[in-house]
């Protein structure tokens, strides 16, 4: 964030996302400040201030409680995955050993490509979402690097056709 930048990454306070804690409540300013750092995590401390209607030392403390309490895991950018290179999406349902969650999703996790492992209920236990430059890599990946994973029952791949990203509302 321009103006008073922000530190994040992995050795910013509270870049692991889990304080170990439940956090604060939040107020509608925390709301706010939320969906304007969601739509813009360039934003500066000013124009947050601003738009919140609050001093720039509030917003300030704000954002920094948010970030040490969890609540704010980070900053980035969102990319257009096919103009970065990844022709090829895919979300892929995983059956997995019971009880190995959290050994499965360290391996997933370093996988090139993945974007997003969530844990879920229903027909299949983790749901995979990767990036891949085109479908030559996303086979490879789902036959070669998942399917080797010893704790992984079976997979299913879903190709990604399009993808939009929704923006916070205004």
């Amino acid at each position: 964030m321009p103006d008073e930048q922000m530190a994040s990454g992995p050795g910013a306070p509270g870049a692991g996302g889990d304080t170990g804690s439940a956090a604060r409540p939040l107020d509608s300013i925390d709301r706010d400040i939320l969906r304007l750092l969601r739509a813009d995590g360039r934003a500066s401390i000013r124009s947050v201030a601003e738009r919140v209607h609050v001093s720039r030392a509030n917003a300030y403390a704000r954002i920094n409680r948010l970030i040490e309490d969890g609540v704010i895991r980070g900053f980035s950018a969102r990319i257009d995955q096919e103009r970065a290179g990844y022709g090829a999406s895919a979300y892929i349902t995983l059956k997995i050993v019971q009880d190995s969650w959290r050994s499965v999703r360290e391996k997933l996790e370093e996988l090139p490509g993945a974007a997003h492992v969530a844990l879920v209920s229903g027909d299949f236990d983790v749901l995979l979402l990767v990036h891949t430059s085109d479908n030559r890599a996303l086979r490879d990946l789902v036959l070669t690097r998942i399917q080797s994973i010893p704790e992984v029952l079976s997979t299913r791949t879903l190709l990604v056709f399009e993808e939009t990203d929704l923006e916070p509302e205004p």
